[in-house]
């Protein structure tokens, strides 16, 4: 093996071992944080998000359904968000149709909700989230599909708004990191999507990535910081249960 792979592998494995040592630590952090807790700042975020502009002006908006606990509680946003007529789609996860050593076996797309009594149907996962029903997705418009009566082939999103375990700012450039859980779900997805948009000649718009944390989950500098590695996009823009809104200095 070349010198050079040799690195490359070496720099991977130490950064996974490092996200995954976050992963850890961020887990018993949260095991402190109370479920009065996690609504009190659900309905902060919430709040702050209605009447935030780039939420007010997009069109089409991704929302993550959260699980029970240790995360930020999107149900009154999707409902707040079918209700505004927005497009609202969410994660559906699926075996990959590609088959490739050098690519992931189970990636996300992103699937239209239909309207409020769609979303009040779906069933509970095993972690309790909310999951679309794979016998219904063919009917529905979404990211990577098509072509199809619901146009899903020139469907791209205007707004992300994601999960995370931690996150942080970086204190050279201001950049605002995400650590996610570890699937690579939203990194293989956001390069689709980046993809199909220079396809579709739209790279003038490029989505927005908002990140959506409990106060708990923003890290201060005396915490260490969020590993990230090439793969790893930085956001837009971060909402914490606090009420603040984190931007990165060319957004200000």
């Amino acid at each position: 093996m070349p010198e050079g792979a040799v690195t490359d592998e070496f720099a991977m494995a130490s950064l996974n071992a490092a996200k995954q040592q976050l992963r850890t630590a961020m887990k018993h952090k949260l095991q402190a944080t109370t479920p009065e807790s996690v609504l009190s700042q659900s309905l902060v975020v919430f709040n702050k998000l209605k009447t935030f502009p780039p939420f007010v002006k997009a069109e089409r908006v991704s929302v993550f359904l959260s699980m029970p606990g240790g995360e930020i509680q999107t149900d009154a946003i999707v409902r707040h968000a079918l209700a505004s007529g927005k497009e609202v789609f969410v994660p559906y996860l699926h075996k990959n149709p590609a088959t490739s050593p050098a690519l992931p076996v189970r990636v996300m797309d992103m699937v239209r909700l239909k309207d409020l009594a769609d979303y009040e149907g779906l069933t509970p996962d095993r972690w309790g989230i909310p999951s679309i029903n794979p016998a219904t997705v063919h009917e529905r418009q979404r990211v990577f599909g098509g072509p199809d009566a619901q146009h899903s082939q020139s469907t791209l999103l205007d707004l992300i708004l994601m999960p995370g375990v931690a996150f942080d700012i970086d204190p050279n450039n201001g950049a605002i990191r995400r650590l996610g859980h570890g699937k690579g779900f939203y990194d293989y997805f956001l390069s689709r999507h980046s993809a199909k948009s220079a396809e579709l000649g739209q790279q003038e718009s490029p989505v927005l990535l908002y990140g959506l944390a409990l106060s708990e989950q923003f890290l201060s500098p005396s915490e260490g910081a969020v590993p990230v590695g090439p793969f790893d996009q930085p956001l837009d823009g971060l909402i914490l249960g606090n009420g603040e809104i984190k931007s990165p200095p060319a957004a200000r």
